[in-house]
């Protein structure tokens, strides 16, 4: 039996028009690559077909599996795959691919590197946006900035949607997490930066799509309102409790 070397877990949420393209993409690059692939796509709380039609594709993708969450939540939906996965390395996408598929070879350790945590930064000399509102750029970036100012100084771009996971930290990482909604990888990189592993940023080139599923100012609000959750649950020591439990 071939291990499976990455796990491409996308989160669905409402995505009966986008998935189904990104999915034919995802397909073309893993049957380019010479490892063995994975994708888990995990449908939560939908109210369209994303489910019939996420079904739809394993006929023609034997590498992909569906998972149902009957909730919402991108976190819930992302940890649920994660914990499911078997990569060695795996990688959660935003369903509208964004980024390139093909840029998920940036996040494939070449052969003598290896890293615990990567994710994908539109913020570096080296990155590209495009077409990207300013007003939302702006949000955004304000967003980071108390975001770097609260818990994670350091990181250019904590939000951006494809994040990878070396399988073991995975594992240990998302049995910690607390968080179901969109601040969920704010508190993930929170936890492992206490627990020492290495988090390294990917530059990427990033394509604004219209129908993001983050209502900007509403979303913005309660995720600010999560960073000091996640503060107030270290300060309680809920995160050191959850590292002995898991160790």
């Amino acid at each position: 039996m071939v291990d499976v070397y990455l796990s491409i877990i996308i989160p669905a949420h409402n995505e009966e028009e986008r998935l189904p393209p990104s999915l034919v993409k995802v397909d073309e690059f893993i049957r380019q690559q010479p490892y063995k692939s994975e994708v888990i796509v995990v449908e939560n709380g939908s109210h369209d077909r994303t489910l019939e039609i996420a079904q739809s594709f394993q006929d023609k993708m034997p590498s992909l599996r569906v998972i149902q969450e009957q909730q919402s939540g991108k976190g819930l939906a992302v940890r649920s795959g994660m914990m499911a996965a078997q990569g060695q390395y795996r990688i959660f996408c935003d369903a509208d691919f964004s980024m390139p598929v093909t840029e998920i070879s940036k996040f494939i350790p070449k052969t003598g590197e290896k890293y615990d945590i990567a994710i994908a930064s539109r913020e570096l000399p080296d990155s590209k946006r495009v077409d990207e509102p300013e007003f939302r750029h702006l949000i955004g970036r304000v967003f980071n900035s108390l975001v770097r100012y609260t818990l994670l100084p350091g990181l250019q771009d904590t939000q951006c949607g494809f994040k990878a996971f070396r399988g073991d930290v995975a594992d240990h990482l998302f049995r910690m997490q607390t968080l179901t909604g969109w601040s969920f990888d704010a508190e993930l990189l929170f936890i492992a930066q206490r627990l020492g592993y290495n988090i390294i940023e990917v530059p990427i080139t990033w394509y604004y799509k219209p129908g993001t599923r983050l209502h900007i100012v509403k979303d913005s609000i309660k995720m600010a309102s999560d960073l000091f959750t996640i503060r107030r649950n270290a300060n309680q020591g809920m995160y050191d409790q959850k590292t002995q439990n898991s160790s």
